[in-house]
């Protein structure tokens, strides 16, 4: 079994990789997402990233697909809700409608995921996206009040920047409220600005912990798309065009030489390095086959030595 971290001051432990259900509902049915949510469990990988509007951006979905096909596994395996740690977000669009982070919206929010994960709790709730016409009290009261309901376990949010990260810090203090005490940035080896700076000073000196998205670039650090035309034949086109630069060449072209020096795949390499990050506690990562689960689980316990990293951190530093 893999060992696992604490999830800053959430009062969740979790493995080193946490696996995406971004794709359930989209790139994988649910007979498919059933057999990789069982082999998370045989992994050790115990904790399951989704939400709400996942995955509403393909074609014939609305958003909610996702928390289905997990609640459908849940209620057919009615023994694993306690050994899985169910993640989920409110806050985002989807189905053409804008939710925010109203204390209305929330209100809604999480009844309509508890029916679709057909659970009575969730363990870590994220605010999606920053809201600018709600004022973070309104969100945190909600919050707080879903956590003294024991509808969650502890809260999140997704996308905030430095400034805003304090600020909502400082207005869960002034007015005794549940701060959020996990972050869920962008950061891999190619989005890097983002995260290092303020905002991981932030998070290190206030134990938020720290679960990254998009780790593998959208599948970019996969190594499977170098061209233009290799994304025009995937259904990820949309999400891998900015990645086609010098400095997208130079950072794959890096990552296969660890890969040659480990005998990693590249996908490993690019999960491991995240890993290391300071600040980071557990990359997020999704699969659609059992072989590529379980090459997130040996990332899990890729150790790269202090050459590999220099190599990395020089090819993927911002020009």
């Amino acid at each position: 079994m893999v060992e696992k971290r604490a999830l800053g001051r959430s009062g969740l432990c979790v493995p080193p990789v946490v696996f995406g259900g971004n794709v359930f509902g989209w790139t994988v049915d649910e007979k498919a997402s059933f057999a990789l949510l069982d082999a998370c469990l045989d992994h050790g990988l115990d904790a399951i990233d989704t939400a709400d509007s996942y995955s509403h951006w393909a074609e014939g979905n609305s958003g909610g697909e996702s928390e289905a096909i997990i609640g459908n596994w849940l209620k057919a395996n009615p023994g694993k809700r306690d050994k899985v740690l169910i993640f989920t977000k409110v806050g985002s669009t989807a189905g053409g409608v804008k939710r925010g982070l109203s204390a209305k919206w929330i209100a809604q929010g999480i009844e309509d995921s508890l029916r679709r994960l057909q659970t009575d709790h969730i363990d870590l709730y994220f605010a999606h996206k920053p809201d600018p016409d709600t004022p973070f009290a309104e969100t945190l009261e909600a919050f707080d009040r879903l956590k003294r309901a024991g509808k969650i376990r502890a809260v999140g949010a997704s996308n905030l920047d430095a400034g805003q990260l304090a600020e909502s810090l400082d207005v869960a203090k002034t007015h005794g409220l549940q701060r959020y005490d996990v972050l869920q940035p962008e950061y891999n080896l190619y989005d890097r600005q983002g995260f290092e700076g303020p905002l991981r000073e932030l998070v290190v000196r206030e134990e938020i912990g720290v679960i990254t998205y998009f780790s593998l670039a959208s599948g970019f650090l996969t190594g499977k798309y170098r061209t233009h035309l290799d994304i025009t034949a995937s259904r990820r086109e949309r999400f891998l065009g900015k990645y086609m630069t010098p400095r997208g060449a130079r950072i794959l072209e890096a990552v296969g030489e660890v890969s040659e020096r480990t005998g990693a795949p590249p996908a490993e390499v690019a999960i491991a390095w995240l890993i290391a990050q300071g600040g980071v506690t557990a990359p997020i990562a999704s699969a659609t086959s059992i072989e590529q689960l379980e090459s997130l689980a040996n990332a899990a316990t890729l150790k790269l030595s202090r050459e590999d990293i220099v190599t990395l951190d020089t090819a993927s530093g911002e020009e």
